[in-house]
């Protein structure tokens, strides 16, 4: 039977794994840490309940298409619930508006709110529509590194519409161009966090995030958001794929220029193929000896990364949601902070994410677990204890201002994550969160492909190659670099 071997159990390696299976390989997955799920894996603190990774749950199709897959039926091992409302969005200046998922509330409260038409946002959503249903079977669906990708009636139909996609415009630009309102503006250039970038520098095209959100919805869970990663984990087990947990990859053996296998700390086990769902840095630095490194595409900036405080709360806050966002009053400041100036702005932007919401057993009776991040820069040698410090005593005044209470004897719990112990845990290369930042007009052209021409059987993926970072792409990338790979027959490799 051909064999398959992947490297991390995150997401995105679980999904290829399970891909693979499906082909016919005989799958083994290497996990450095002690648990499945990577980024998506959750802790406790006394009574409350964290998810320690991301918190934005959208594209449950994705999963639920894995376990249909394999004959199976999702809700016997993953259930969820799509959320009525998408975010809370708080200003300095008391502005409060509540992002409904149905589309006629929400224009309605930007109406009322922010006295902003309806047909104006309306034909900002289509155009948004548009672009996603013109480039998500290029961008995010198929290898960008194939010409055969290219050769498509769809293909040639997208490169027909490249003025609609603003390429040559920042995402700020579009957005106050088209919205104008300062407060609706910010809402949407947020979106340019979702893959750590930057919205003033990131192209127009980002609008089309937006649109999944909008469109699609967002879900909760149920059991939080590492019921993603566990679910899968089973299925995969269930399906004969074997895991080892706990036990790291130091080196993916060669042999003229084609992978064979991998060397852990304990073994040495062939395979016919050898897909890496690490960080592509680390991959090359540490797992490829003797590989020239494509140094141009691992040089390129970094996405942005987090401080991360888990606070168990004892209080509950009735205006607060899952997800809630509290904006900073120059966002422009922010950013320049974050990616130039590589320093936490002053003035910076806080998201709340409060499971208890939806899930009343993450936190005790009368309290709530709050997952509160700052936007801050990958690591490179700031001091984070110092910055951690300022962030927490910041953060707890702006969110004191804006609720009009008093944070600091609520917080029963406490943690915090940093972009150090973010690549600790997941060797995310500086920490960043999403790999590579797409603040480059190329940048989708410029990620890692999901194979190597110059090693025969080596495949990646994950958030740090195409299409890109978060639990969407990461499946995507799962379902991109496995269809690259033969089904396994004893002549196809």
């Amino acid at each position: 039977m051909k064999t398959a071997i992947v490297i991390g159990a995150g997401i995105g390696g679980i999904a290829a794994a399970l891909r693979l299976s499906k082909k016919g390989y005989q799958v083994t997955i290497f996990e450095a840490n002690d648990y499945p799920g990577g980024k998506l894996s959750a802790f406790s603190l006394g009574n409350y309940r964290f998810d320690a990774g991301p918190s934005l749950f959208t594209m449950p199709q994705y999963v639920t298409e894995l376990f249909e897959l394999h004959d199976e039926v999702s809700t016997n091992f993953f259930t969820y619930q799509k959320k009525k409302i998408a975010c809370q969005y708080f200003w300095e200046d008391q502005t409060h508006i509540t992002a409904y998922a149905d589309q006629k509330l929400f224009l309605e409260e930007i109406q009322n709110k922010l006295g902003v038409k309806s047909s104006i946002l309306k034909k900002y959503l289509k155009r948004a529509q548009r672009k996603f249903d013109l480039t998500a079977p290029l961008f995010l669906e198929q290898s960008l590194h194939k010409l055969k990708s290219f050769l498509t009636t769809k293909t040639l139909k997208a490169l027909l519409h490249l003025n609609l996609y603003e390429i040559n415009q920042n995402l700020h630009s579009v957005n106050a161009r088209q919205l104008k309102e300062p407060h609706l503006v910010q809402m949407y250039d947020r979106y340019a966090t979702y893959n750590g970038s930057s919205p003033y520098q990131t192209p127009g095209i980002m609008t089309l995030v937006q649109h999944l959100e909008q469109e699609y919805g967002t879900f909760v869970p149920e059991g939080g958001m590492e019921q993603i990663a566990l679910s899968l984990f089973e299925l995969a087990k269930r399906k004969g794929i074997t895991f080892h947990l706990g036990e790291k990859v130091e080196e993916i053996l060669l042999e003229e220029k084609k992978a064979v296998g991998v060397k852990t700390q304990s073994q040495f086990l062939n395979a016919d193929i050898v897909l890496s769902n690490m960080d592509v840095f680390p991959t090359y630095k540490k797992l490829l000896k003797g590989v020239a490194t494509p140094e141009r595409i691992l040089s390129q900036e970094r996405s942005s990364s987090a401080v991360i405080f888990y606070w168990g709360i004892q209080k509950k806050f009735d205006q607060l949601d899952l997800h809630n966002i509290f904006f900073s009053e120059d966002y422009k400041a922010e950013f320049d902070a974050i990616f130039n100036q590589k320093t936490p702005s002053d003035d910076f932007t806080v998201y709340v994410n409060i499971t208890s919401k939806d899930v009343p057993s993450d936190a005790p009776q009368g309290g709530e677990n709050w997952f509160v991040m700052i936007n801050t820069p990958a690591d490179y040698g700031q001091d984070w204890g110092q910055i951690k410090r300022e962030l927490r005593e910041k953060t707890i005044d702006k969110l004191n201002r804006i609720l009009k209470v008093d944070l600091r004897p609520l917080i029963q719990e406490e943690a915090v994550l940093t972009p150090p112990l973010i690549q600790q845990k997941t060797s995310s290369h500086l920490g960043a969160l999403y790999g590579s930042s797409s603040n480059d007009k190329m940048a989708a052209f410029l990620r890692h492909p999901n194979f190597t021409p110059k090693i025969k059987n080596l495949y990646f993926c994950g958030g740090s190659v195409h299409p890109g970072g978060g639990i969407p792409l990461c499946l995507l990338s799962a379902k991109i670099a496995t269809d690259l790979i033969p089904v396994a027959t004893n002549d196809s490799i």
